[in-house]
């Protein structure tokens, strides 16, 4: 275990701070809980607390871009993109400056899913991607570990344009070191197999690499893919796994309508169709779960490296 998404994204800032005078920071009364409270007291003067108004603070943030600043505008997933998809697409999306495509303003939300646990179904957000991958010229992307939201952070204020990024409220195992090289668009093979893929984003990647692990004890062979970068898809990955292990199974911590499997499942069917299956919330809310209960509530909704390895056996055994 290591320090949590949020840790690592507001050590990513202060460095970026240090760095660029451009930077600047904007929160919505929850500067603490996002830890970018510590930019602003290296940089008092570039961060913004805007309050609960979460559709001012996207629209503060495209001001700031279209000024010249690069701004990085945090809360949780349930207010960003939940009150505020109005300000994003026409405020954030829709402009453009020069060549750009949208404005230069990053969205980075935290409490993504049901993850988030005693907040519960009023507050898990399970909705986030497919909202954001439908609007043109963002962004989005999904992190496995605190590691990446690191690299990720850096990444996106080196990049012009709009970017999402979705990060997970508890703390995750780690999965990558810090020499990994992770860009938006290309996917990242986490494990090598030859008789079917698992396309994990999120938490769920180390459950998927669990389940491969489980399933190699049985002589089953999993490629696990590590889909973090839900738009742009790496469409070529995709196509290779489905060419040379036959079958699809995508796992993820979102309602399975819209999100990251759909996104894989348009894009098999489109270049070399083979059996997809995808893992995820049903098409209902959460509830609530003491932190001590998460990995229960998530169970209850399928979510689970059991599952994952159930749901690829059931999946070989269709293909027979």
């Amino acid at each position: 275990m290591t320090p949590d998404m949020r840790a690592e994204y507001g050590r990513a800032l202060v460095e970026l701070g240090r760095a660029n005078p451009d930077i600047v920071v904007l929160g919505a009364d929850t500067t603490d809980s996002l830890k970018t409270a510590g930019f602003g007291r290296k940089f008092p003067d570039r961060l913004f607390n805007v309050g609960i108004a979460e559709g001012n603070m996207v629209s503060v943030a495209a001001g700031l871009a279209y000024s010249g600043k690069i701004p990085f505008a945090s809360t949780y997933a349930i207010f960003l993109p939940g009150r505020a998809v109005d300000q994003i697409r026409n405020n954030v999306a829709y402009p453009s400056r020069g060549a750009g495509r949208g404005l230069n303003v990053k969205l980075v939300a935290s409490h993504g899913g049901l993850s988030v646990g005693p907040d519960g179904g009023s507050h898990q957000q399970l909705e986030d991607i497919a909202i954001m991958r439908a609007i043109p010229n963002f962004r989005v992307l999904v992190p496995a570990d605190s590691v990446s939201v690191y690299h990720l952070t850096r990444t996106m204020a080196e990049t012009y344009g709009p970017f999402y990024m979705r990060m997970a409220r508890s703390k995750t195992d780690i999965i990558y070191d810090e020499s990994e090289d992770l860009a938006p668009g290309r996917a990242v093979l986490a494990r090598e197999g030859s008789d079917c893929t698992i396309a994990a984003c999120g938490i769920t990647l180390s459950m998927a690499l669990n389940a491969a692990d489980a399933l190699h004890q049985e002589g089953i062979s999993c490629r696990v893919l590590d889909m973090f970068s839900v738009k742009p898809l790496d469409g070529d990955s995709i196509e290779k796994a489905a060419r040379q292990t036959g079958a699809i199974l995508t796992c993820e911590e979102h309602n399975v309508h819209g999100g990251m499997g759909s996104a894989v499942a348009e894009s098999v069917c489109e270049s070399y169709p083979v059996p997809v299956r995808r893992l995820g919330v049903g098409d209902t809310f959460g509830e609530s779960a003491r932190d001590s209960e998460i990995p229960d509530l998530l169970e209850a909704h399928g979510i689970s490296s059991v599952n994952i390895a159930r749901r690829v056996r059931e999946l070989r055994r269709d293909m027979q």
